[in-house]
């Protein structure tokens, strides 16, 4: 399990550094975009160092390096993890806040699709728009929650505007649970496309949080448009 810094691409213990770039052997049978996305696996240095330290996902890149910027994580705070699957956040989660050691933090995954356990974590298959999740997921914690973190985004359709709509009611739902579970001073985390927050919804998170700021993990694609929300210090 990465430590801070620890597996980073070119930084910590056997960084992944420099590889030389592969090609996929042959293309046949797949349409492009596919061979393109593999391509791309291939020679993405946050994927080798995920599966050298037992990442579900290059993600848990983003957390850990959102972590070490804004000290999100610290050790016995109860946490809640919003489309949680593959579960590269929740691995980073457990790590950090010591869940399932003595005096250690709670994490809590929820995501509709199955989702392997983690150990240290309570995962609960459900969805963030059911009317009874947020006293399920209290029910799991043992109270309130201290970090509700969300790196949810919805399948592209293609279209601009209907994904543009699609990403701002999900990252409205993950937010109106975050105001529901969190306890005053808590933080939420939330993965937005530039552009692609609500003024509305900006404006209530700066209403109800001290801090709100935005960022761009390096583990993010330099493609992707994806940005993270970064709200701190919750009023209560």
């Amino acid at each position: 399990m990465a430590q801070s810094g620890a597996g980073r691409p070119g930084r910590g213990r056997g960084g992944a550094g420099r590889r030389p770039r592969q090609r996929l052997r042959t293309a046949r049978g797949r349409s492009v975009s596919s061979a393109r996305w593999l391509e791309r696996q291939l020679n993405d240095p946050y994927v080798h160092a995920a599966r050298r330290e037992g990442l579900r996902s290059r993600a848990a890149f983003k957390l850990l390096e959102l972590d070490d910027r804004y000290r999100l994580l610290k050790p016995g705070l109860r946490v809640v993890d919003l489309g949680a699957a593959p579960g590269g956040w929740t691995q980073v989660a457990v790590e950090r806040v010591k869940a399932g050691a003595p005096g250690g933090g709670r994490v809590v995954a929820l995501d509709l699709e199955e989702m392997g356990a983690v150990a240290g974590a309570e995962v609960i298959r459900g969805d963030i728009h059911a009317a009874g999740t947020p006293a399920t997921v209290r029910r799991a914690l043992g109270g309130t929650a201290d970090l509700v973190l969300s790196d949810m985004a919805p399948p592209a359709s293609g279209h601009r505007d209907t994904d543009h709509l699609r990403i701002v009611a999900l990252v409205q739902a993950a937010a109106e649970l975050a105001l529901d579970l969190l306890a005053v001073d808590g933080a939420f985390v939330a993965k937005v496309w530039q552009g692609g927050t609500a003024g509305e919804l900006l404006a209530l998170l700066k209403r109800r949080f001290k801090n709100v700021r935005h960022a761009k993990p390096a583990a993010s694609r330099a493609g992707s448009a994806e940005i993270y929300l970064v709200c701190t210090g919750f009023r209560g």
